[in-house]
Formats: structure tokens, sequence, C-alpha cells
């Protein structure tokens, strides 16, 4: 039998078809066309997002050339927060993604009240400008007619499955990421709905489910666009921090997950949950019992795709002229390679979308000299993205202790030199498991799990999760790593009382 796992991420959809044994069979991505309506705003048209899933899975299907009836069960995994919303016949009104920050304003009057630190106890997290509290108060004060005629809000795995079985739910590991959700009891609470305002639209909230509960059937509709079989389960899925997590097999405290994407995503579980103003986000995991702890940022590796899209787009056109089969990440890995850490002391703040010291905080290369060349820079690029890894990592090291292995995922654990960039700055073996597509393998482990195939997902990352690559520290590079992180803190130090000050407003 085979599982199919289906993974929405910021600017992708992939459907990715495994076997029992966790092999890769097929996997077919399709881009997903980012809206930008007004100046900090990040929307997807949800007709358009739900054609970019059905040709994914079509596409899965049929490359992998099987009968869909061999697909024992599907789970979907996908980006949290945003905010997507359907009307009363399951059309999509309106898709927000994780990036929006239209509603910042709404965030900062709470911070400044108060009411962010007094609800901690039940939302366990930070609350922010793309979380669904937010959104509301923003979509009631400037598009009310679009809460009028909305039946349901969805995360958007929570929608692409609904769209597969016209079943509404809401899985609890991204309703646990919504500040909407009492992460104590695990259940919509009418506090935390009355103190952000948006009581009146609890009847959007769907009834929650878990990450391998059987939520409905892939309908005769849904079989016909995608070519599954009609009939066949779904899973609950799951916040695709959490597939990672299961993709990497997360099952226990030991280690700790690194995933660079849009996000840098830097977390680790346990069975008590962290409540702390000093940690971003603790939130349930896909496994019971368990929690995740996540500090996390937009400074990872979106940074180094705008370097590569801004100052590589020649070299980039060339290799397609040439019809070489190398890749800009081949240049990249080239680069990075002629050159040493000792070479440079170049700085690279990577804040060109977010800045975690302080919002208006924005991205700086420093300690340019004219003898530097491209290389040097993107030296300096890759290894600020790994200092603000590490920056976040000291804030989880409040709440634990310092970890025996990480878990790396992401685009970063493709270059071996950036992955021994990793092992060297935290001076921590850094383990990298095989295969590309773990936030859909994570949903299909679910999958597995959903229709008995496996007693839990800690069983089924056992058979699941298979590791060939580990960069071990060298600990010659220690003293210079620890010397340049300390001058990057020493930056964002001085940086600090002036960024607001200066900020173009």
């Amino acid at each position: 039998m085979y599982y199919l796992g289906i993974d929405n991420g910021g600017t992708m959809t992939k459907a990715a078809l495994f076997d029992g044994t966790g092999t890769l069979v097929s996997v077919c991505s399709e881009k997903v066309e980012l809206l930008h309506p007004q100046p900090g705003m990040e929307e997807v048209d949800g007709a358009q997002l739900w054609q970019s899933n059905v040709k994914a899975i079509r596409s899965a299907v049929t490359q992998a050339g099987i009968d869909p009836k061999e697909i024992a069960c599907v789970a979907c995994a996908g980006h949290g927060n945003g905010m997507y919303l359907v009307d009363g016949d399951g059309a999509p009104l309106v898709g927000v993604r994780s990036t929006d920050i239209r509603a910042r304003e709404y965030v900062d009057q709470w911070e400044r009240a108060g009411v962010v630190d007094a609800l901690m106890s039940k939302t366990t997290q930070r609350t922010w400008a793309a979380q669904p509290n937010a959104l509301l108060r923003w979509f009631e004060d400037h598009q009310p007619e679009t809460l009028q005629r909305a039946k349901w809000l969805f995360m958007v795995k929570d929608f692409v499955r609904f769209k597969l079985t016209g079943e509404a739910a809401m899985e609890l590991t991204d309703a646990s990421a919504t500040s909407l959700l009492n992460n104590q009891t695990g259940q919509w609470d009418d506090e935390l709905l009355r103190a952000w305002g948006v009581e009146k639209y609890q009847h959007l909230l769907p009834p929650l489910v878990q990450t391998t509960q059987i939520c409905g059937h892939v309908t005769p509709e849904a079989a016909q666009e995608t070519g599954l079989a009609a009939g066949t389960p779904v899973a609950g899925g799951m916040f695709d921090i959490d597939a990672v997590g299961l993709g990497v097999g997360m099952t226990d405290e030991r280690s700790l997950c690194l995933i660079s994407g849009t996000w840098g995503n830097n977390q680790y579980i346990a069975t008590a949950p962290v409540v702390s103003k000093d940690i971003f986000m603790t939130t349930l995991y896909s496994i019971p019992g368990f929690y995740l702890m996540l500090e996390g940022s937009a400074t990872s590796t979106s940074n180094l795709e705008w370097t590569l899209s801004t100052f590589f787009k020649a070299d980039k056109e060339l290799l397609a002229l040439k019809n070489s089969g190398k890749t800009i990440y081949d240049v990249l890995n080239e680069e990075l390679e002629a050159t040493e850490p000792e070479d440079t002391g170049a700085i690279f703040l990577p804040f060109l979308y977010a800045c975690p010291p302080n919002p208006d905080g924005k991205g700086v290369l420093f300690g340019l000299d004219a003898w530097q060349d491209r290389g040097h820079v993107m030296r300096s690029v890759c290894e600020g993205i790994v200092f603000a890894h590490y920056w976040h990592i000291e804030r989880l090291l409040k709440f634990r202790s310092k970890p025996g292995e990480i878990l790396l995922a992401g685009g970063a654990a493709k270059s071996p030199i950036w992955r021994q960039m990793f092992a060297d700055v935290f001076q921590t073996p850094v383990r990298v498991p095989d295969g590309a597509e773990l936030g859909a393998l994570g949903a299909a482990i679910a999958a597995a799990v959903a229709v008995g195939a496996f007693p839990d997902c800690k069983t089924a990352c056992k058979t699941f999760v298979k590791f060939s690559n580990v960069n071990h520290p060298d600990a010659a590079k220690a003293d210079l790593y620890a010397k340049k992180y300390a001058r990057f803190k020493k930056l964002l130090e001085v940086l600090e009382p002036g960024w607001s000050e200066l900020a173009w407003k």
C-alpha cells in the first residue's frame, strides 16, 4: 500500500507518494502565486490554490503508475496561521498567508495593554499579525462583508482537506498556534475570544480533530479532479513544523530540529509546556502528550533566495543557455568552497523579511572592504543565516540542556558546506535525514498511523525516517565562530537604539 502526503508551504504545493517503508515513489510540485493587494498584504486565490493541489496530486499519482485504489490514506501538512475563509457553499473567500502583516496595529495594541502577557497561561505563545485573532479584527474593521459571507475559518491544510472530503475540521497542532485555543485543555476558549474581541466569530471555528484521526473520505467530485479513488480515507494532518519534526524523526526530548526555509524554525519537544514571554511559541505536537517549543522568524533561506535572485541573475541565465546541468546552487557552493571563515569579518543581518529583536530592523551587510569578492559576501550571508538560527536557539536553551544532536531540514541541509557551517557554529553534530520532502513525509507518517499500519507516530518514524549524512563539528573552528557570533550580537546591540529612529516609514 501507499501513502500520500500533501505539503502546502509558503510558495509551493507538493504531493509525494510513499510506500510502506517510507521510500519516496513520486513527487510533484506546483507553484502558488502570491498576491499583494496592498503593501504588507500576502494573499493567495483559494481557487488557484486548490487547482495547484489538484495538479500536484494528479501528477504524483500518474508519475507513480499505480492504481489509485492502492493509496491507503492521504494526509495534509501546511504552513501555520494566516486565515482561509470559505462560504456556505464551500467556495473560498480569501486566503491570507502567514507572512501577512496588515493586522500589526492590533497586536501592538494588545502588547501595550498587557493582553498578550495576561493570556499566555492559556495561549502559551506570543501573538503576531498573521494569526487569525488579529486578522479577524482587521477584516471586521476593513472588509466586514467577507466575514458576513464566511461559513468556516481554516488553516491552509484544513482547507485542502475540506476540499478533498467536504468535511469541515481544524486539526489540533494548527489550532494550537492560533492563540484561540487553550493549549492546556486543547479546546477553543471563550475567554480568549472575548479578550481579542472576536467572540462574535466563534461560529467560524470548525470542530477539532487529531493528527492521525480519519476526518473524512475523498468525495467523488474530488476524485474526478485529483485522480484519487473516491472513498480514500483522509487523516487530520498537521502544522508543517510538526510534519518536518516527524520527517526528521523528532520523537523524544533529546534532539533539536532546525528547519531552514522561508522561516528559520528552531524547535524541540517535551512533555511539559514552556509558558514564557521569552519564547516565541509553544504548541501541541503531533505525538499526544508532547508539546513543541518553537523559536523562529523569517530570517533563514528566504534571505539567501533574495540574494541569489538579485546578484546571481546573470549566472542563472548563463547556466540555462549553456544547458550545463549545473544549478545556481552549484555556483553558490563553489563560491563558498573557495573561501574560509577566517577570510572575512563581514557580518550579514538576515532581516530582509523580519527582524526578531526589533520590528523596525532591516537587513544589513556590515564590514565590507574593497578587496572582498562575491564569494566573501555569500559566505557572510550564509553565516548570518546560521547566526540568526543560533540567536533563536540560545533562547530555547534557557529552558533545556544543550542537545546531543541537531536534526537539520530545509534548504541549508542540501549543501554539505552549509551543513558543516551549522555543525561548526553550534559545535554539535548535525544529522540530515535522507530525502528532501520531509513535510510530505511527516504527513504520510500520520496517514500510515491513521489506517493502523503502525500503532503510533514514534513507531512509524523508525521505519519511515532514514539517515546517512552526519556532519561532525570541527573543534579548531570553535573559537573563530564564537568571535564571529559575538560580533553579530554586538552589531544587533549597537543598532537597536537607532532602528526605530532611522526606519523608513
